[in-house]
């Protein structure tokens, strides 16, 4: 009886026609991916004596960030300006925001709550939930992507960074170089 029960509520991953995850799912999808990051980020908590002996003096971290972002099932790409301000909670795990502007043919903002999960000096897993507002209307966007900081001086940065954006209007890949300050 427990197997059949089981295999009730086990919903296998369903396609549609056409062969692609339905935009629900793949929301689902990456909120689990996400939840996974933070735990991740969360069991690898430096100890109070770690974050005391190289937090560093700067937990406040503002980028200008210009790229492009890709709608692939349009086949269409835009010039894209925005802004990525962090708090730093220690060395592993920050806390910001994202906005951003695609010009020309896409025309759509996105604004995102986002967790910084720094994996090593430099390389950061930047994931979180937004909304997109694009010809009048207003989409869920969860931000999946990759940051890797190259520190210059004592408090700026450089960062290339590619992000994937899982929307229930139309997925987007943006594609970015930052300039940075710490502060």
């Amino acid at each position: 009886m427990g197997s059949s029960r089981a295999a009730q509520t086990h919903r296998p991953l369903q396609l549609r026609p056409d062969g692609t995850v339905p935009a629900r799912r793949r929301v689902q999808l990456a909120w689990a991916a996400i939840m996974g990051l933070l735990l991740a980020a969360a069991l690898t908590y430096p100890s109070a004596a770690q974050e005391a002996e190289g937090a560093g003096s700067m937990p406040h971290h503002l980028s200008v960030v210009i790229g492009g972002t890709h709608i692939p099932d349009a086949d269409e790409t835009a010039f894209t300006l925005g802004l990525d301000y962090e708090y730093r909670l220690n060395r592993t795990l920050g806390l910001g925001v994202v906005a951003e502007q695609a010009f020309g043919p896409i025309d759509s903002t996105t604004l995102l709550a986002v967790a910084d999960i720094h994996i090593t000096e430099g390389l950061a897993i930047q994931t979180g939930p937004g909304v997109e507002f694009l010809d009048g209307e207003s989409f869920f966007v969860t931000r999946i992507g990759a940051v890797y900081e190259v520190e210059v001086g004592e408090a700026f940065t450089l960062s290339p960074q590619v992000h994937y954006d899982i929307s229930t209007g139309e997925d987007a890949i943006v594609f970015a170089f930052a300039i940075g300050r710490a502060f």
